[in-house]
């Protein structure tokens, strides 16, 4: 067995909020565990890790599964970390309010919190992101400007490491933010060692880019694809090629031949039959008026859209979600547009 540090072990106690996501939960403690011991035996030696939710009940995650046997909050000093946990976002539901005021205890005992997937939403209900970037998923950033309008979402890299706050999109990401926490505690041999064990190559760094979540197809083109970030994290206005252009360091006509020789398209095109895209899952998916929607995919009036839409599908948008009710209806996923490059 390797020499446990001087420092004692990494200690990390789990927020687990009603309907979490499990993916990054499993991603971040199954890195702890296997830099906790050697082989594969499980031990909490290195690393100690606590399950906790507001009354010790077990915790229910998005996909159903339950984690079980969870302990009532501890205090908040017997962890380096405490890593909340968030699930679907739904404003319908009632906030923890034992967790939140629990949150709230750990960062007065200065205790470094981390926001993990939607567990920002929570630090955010804790008045504890005040001020702060924070990051989150590129799914959830429209959500959070909702909800939120006072925040500085971040959804063009992995984590931020803020000092006593660190937040995480989420997903298989846990895994790199966990790895990064490791290697500052216990050296970078244990971090490679779980991360390998894991079947991931390296850990990426925080400002390792997202995942593109709406183009279908991989992009080459670097300054393409960070163009195309900027218009997806703003679907429902429309951001001029100017301000895009100035946004990522280059001028409109250099923007505009890039696209068109990556793409075949221009800008323009791109971001209008994206928030036209968008605006067909809204008529699937949702009950909003036309109205709502095409204010929402960032057109002037329902004039406006109605008539480009028009132009794009063929059929009004009252046609479309007609047409959505019908039991052989194609869905479609805003999330993907296909491009075919020329």
């Amino acid at each position: 067995m390797g020499i446990i540090p001087q420092g004692g072990p990494l200690s990390v106690g789990f927020v687990l909020l009603h309907r979490f996501t499990l993916l990054p939960f499993a991603a971040f403690v199954d890195c702890l565990r296997l830099a906790a011991d050697e082989g594969d035996r499980s031990r909490q030696l290195r690393c100690h890790w606590t399950f906790m939710t507001s009354a010790g009940q077990e915790a229910v995650s998005s996909c159903g599964a339950s984690i079980a046997p969870c302990l009532s909050f501890r205090n908040p000093d017997e962890f380096d970390y405490i890593v909340v946990i968030g699930g679907v976002q739904d404003e319908r539901d009632r906030s923890d309010t034992t967790a939140l005021a629990y949150l709230r205890r750990a960062a007065e005992a200065g205790v470094p919190l981390v926001g993990l997937c939607t567990g920002v939403f929570a630090l955010i209900q804790a008045e504890l992101m005040k001020g702060r970037r924070c990051c989150v998923s590129w799914y959830h950033h429209r959500d959070m400007l909702q909800r939120f309008p006072a925040t500085q979402p971040v959804s063009d890299r992995l984590f931020i490491d803020d000092g006593d706050r660190l937040t995480c999109a989420g997903g298989a990401a846990a895994a790199d933010l966990a790895a990064y926490l490791i290697e500052r505690h216990l050296g970078k041999a244990l971090a490679m060692k779980c991360l390998n064990i894991m079947l991931l190559n390296e850990a990426r760094a925080g400002t390792h880019p997202q995942p593109q979540p709406v183009v279908f197809g991989k992009i080459e083109d670097r300054l393409v694809r960070r163009a195309i970030t900027l218009i997806e994290l703003h679907l429902g206005e429309v951001v001029s090629i100017e301000v895009l252009a100035e946004r990522v360091g280059t001028s409109r006509r250099h923007l505009e031949r890039r696209f068109r020789e990556t793409l075949g398209v221009s800008p323009q095109k791109f971001s209008r039959d994206l928030r036209l895209r968008y605006g067909v899952w809204l008529l699937h998916y949702t009950g909003k008026s036309i109205t709502e929607i095409g204010e929402r995919c960032g057109f002037a009036d329902t004039a406006h859209f109605s008539r480009q839409f028009r132009r794009t599908f063929d059929m009004t948008p009252s046609e479309m979600r007609k047409r959505a009710g019908e039991p052989d209806s194609d869905r479609v996923d805003p999330f993907f547009l296909h491009i075919h490059a020329p």
